[in-house]
């Protein structure tokens, strides 16, 4: 297991709990109390950290190399029922998107999402999660065809932002996010998204658009990432911690702002700390959230998430 550097306290009693009981375990030395005060201690230590973490310790947290990436939610979430679709019919088979058909239960969906790697090689072969035009298209591709059969939508959204190479631009990458996003508005299926990790500028809105949005506890959601907003204002990527509080980028912050529509709490310390946990509370969401709009026509769906867009960011001065 990985420490970020505001969890080494955590490490610290841990690996004293550890040393407790080999001590135990290897002489006749009785241990079981002080264990026990160390069990306490690390107790109440874990939870002064994670009651109070600031938008920079939840961005870091959303990026821990340890967290699991969207295959890893469908696999755990659709077990074998889950059958992966590939290409956009135009230019190639994007790997830093994924999409397939899937089961919860008996109800079938169409699940999209980024998905990053696990190591040098896999990041590589995955673009670090950063989708490229086709990837985009190839999402919409299988949206029109769960459309066609009625079969509901969910994206799961992780990603640092569409890839922003020049080939991607030559191949029109900002015209196949807008695409997505024109599109999605008027899907006459249900949509869930849930982000999972980073959600981060249009890369994570190409495929943002749900009628319930959820997020993890321990992810973000922004038009852009700590770092460039500081390398931006301040010149200096230095300041990335001001930025993640200025930029209002957290769970909390986002369903404040009814940017999002609800939040999936996570195991103390992380999705990754408790990985079964997590993926039964993203499918009991999921399912939940079905259930709101599985009665509703076609019209009724397009008409209730035109609306609730439409009130995004109005205010009465």
């Amino acid at each position: 297991m990985e420490y970020l550097e505001f969890e080494l306290p955590i490490k610290e009693l841990e690996d004293q709990l550890q040393k407790c009981k080999v001590i135990g375990e290897e002489s006749d030395v009785d241990v079981t109390e002080t264990c026990k005060q160390i069990e306490k201690k690390l107790k109440e230590t874990r939870k002064d950290i994670y009651k109070n973490l600031t938008a920079w310790q939840r961005v870091q947290l959303s990026r821990h190399p340890d967290r699991p990436y969207t295959l890893d939610y469908i696999r755990a979430i659709c077990g074998n029922s889950f059958l992966e679709l590939h290409g956009d019919r135009s230019f190639k088979d994007d790997k830093a998107m994924i999409g397939g058909l899937g089961k919860i239960g008996e109800q079938s969906f169409m699940f999209i999402g980024q998905q990053k790697g696990y190591n040098t090689k896999t990041r590589q072969y995955r673009n670090f999660g950063m989708a490229n035009p086709e990837g985009y298209r190839k999402a919409l591709r299988l949206m029109k065809s769960a459309e066609k059969f009625g079969i509901p939508v969910v994206t799961i959204l992780d990603t640092p932002g569409a890839y922003p190479g020049l080939e991607a631009e030559e191949r029109g990458q900002g015209e196949a996010i807008a695409r997505n996003i024109l599109e999605m508005t008027r899907l006459k299926v249900p949509i869930i998204t849930v982000i999972i990790g980073e959600g981060a500028s249009g890369g994570a809105l190409g495929i943002g658009v749900g009628d319930k949005v959820l997020m993890l506890e321990n992810t973000w959601y922004s038009v852009i990432s700590p770092e460039s907003c500081s390398s931006i204002l301040w010149r200096s990527w230095e300041y990335k911690e001001q930025a993640a509080e200025s930029l209002k980028l957290t769970a909390a912050d986002m369903k404040k702002l009814k940017l999002v529509d609800d939040i999936i709490k996570e195991p103390l310390g992380g999705a990754h700390r408790n990985r079964e946990k997590t993926f039964a509370l993203v499918s009991n969401a999921i399912a939940k959230s079905f259930e709101e709009f599985k009665n509703l026509s076609p019209k009724e769906l397009v008409d209730q998430r035109m609306e609730k867009y439409s009130n995004m960011g109005v205010f009465k001065g």
